[in-house]
């Protein structure tokens, strides 16, 4: 009788774990992904129930300034149970006014895609611009008006890079004039990617400091020494985004912002992002770790900097290796990332310095090796 109750207690119990959920992650994690030219209702709903099953709870879905995708990714997402960002490129736009777009220290304009700083992509306008900000308000109170929409994702809310990361600069050396570092190992800015030098901006700039920018150049003077000069230009950057935040919090929508590493290491010097000013809800910074040349371990650094700067949560972007077999035989550096072995590490010291989660760009380049050490990451106590 007392072996017979002890298999049937024996089966009872197994019986009760194999009916007892998957143990919950403990890290918060997110995916950026793009919208294709093969993307549907359907391709999407695939793709993001396959991440909810990898522990993913939030998707940021690029569908630029248009509506009718929004809705389309919200509308999965939420019938997923996960929360959706509407994640759409601000400065980046083609089509606008001539005089919406930056102008250079040589005087060239973004709107000419022959003078375009890197790439022709970066067809960059100006913050500083009221025109320009009553278009971005326009526009992302637009997607803020999508129900299912529960953040508004900011993305290229910056100028250009007039400082590359310095994992870049092998790949672009061919476009810029000058070497970057000098022999005291100052690293310059990049003229054709010092923005924005329009008339509007050099004469409000000298109309509160007194500083006449242009003279300066024209003396000799590197504006790169004017520390008013780069103040300027965060400032209007942060000024653009508080606008913009205004009007979407208006609606009771929140807002999520992709944000270089920093800020005050990478960011406000590179982007002129002092994002540590703006008044949006969470903060998605790019650490991509190889981009600065730095190990997975920099995660811990970099996020504890990020962590201190903000009392916004933080989800530390970790960009991926899809073909992290072949890693050290790719020559571009943009095909980079983390291998499956650094998957535990930058996660863990994300956490370990106070990040709220992580966020994935992107979930598609996870392979099987990736996702086996991201589900033992996120399921770990930090």
């Amino acid at each position: 009788m007392k072996k017979l109750l002890g298999a049937a207690c024996a089966l009872m119990m197994m019986a009760s774990c194999a009916n007892q959920e998957p143990a919950a992650p403990t890290v918060p994690a997110y995916g950026w992904t793009g919208w294709g030219e093969n993307t549907t209702e359907e391709t999407l709903k695939a793709d993001f129930e396959s991440w909810k099953n990898h522990g993913l709870v939030g998707v940021c879905l690029n569908v630029g300034m248009d509506t009718e995708k929004a809705k389309i990714g919200a509308k999965v997402a939420h019938e997923l149970g996960m929360e959706f960002h509407a994640w759409a490129p601000s400065m980046i736009q083609n089509g606008c006014d001539s005089t919406w777009y930056t102008v250079n220290r040589y005087g060239e304009s973004a709107f000419n895609k022959e003078k375009r700083a890197y790439v022709e992509y970066y067809s960059t306008l100006d913050p500083h611009n009221p025109a320009v900000v009553q278009f971005m308000v326009d526009k992302y109170s637009a997607l803020a008006d999508i129900p299912e929409v529960d953040y508004v994702q900011f993305d290229y809310i910056r100028y250009a890079d007039v400082i590359l990361s310095e994992g870049l600069w092998d790949k672009y050396k061919g476009k810029i004039d000058h070497e970057w570092r000098d022999a005291e190992g100052h690293v310059h800015e990049y003229p054709g990617a010092d923005y924005c030098y329009c008339d509007d901006c050099c004469a409000d700039f000298l109309a509160k400091t007194g500083i006449d920018i242009k003279a300066k150049i024209a003396e000799g003077v590197d504006p790169s020494t004017i520390q008013e000069w780069a103040q300027f230009r965060c400032d209007n950057v942060t000024n653009l985004v508080n606008k913009v935040v205004e009007a979407i919090h208006a609606k009771g929508k929140k807002v999520s912002a992709d944000v270089f590493p920093g800020p005050k290491s990478h960011a406000v010097k590179m982007v002129r992002q002092e994002w540590n000013k703006w008044n949006v809800d969470m903060f998605l910074p790019m650490n991509y770790n190889d981009f600065y040349l730095k190990p997975a371990s920099w995660l811990y650094e970099i996020t504890k900097e990020e962590v201190e700067s903000t009392d916004k949560p933080i989800l530390s972007g970790l960009f991926i290796c899809k073909e992290w077999k072949r890693k050290l035989e790719l020559d571009d550096p943009e095909d980079s990332g983390l291998v499956p072995s650094e998957i535990g590490e930058a996660i863990s010291g994300a956490m370990k310095a106070g990040a709220a989660g992580i966020c994935l760009f992107t979930p598609n380049d996870m392979t099987e090796e990736h996702w086996a050490e991201f589900d033992k990451a996120i399921h770990q106590k930090y």
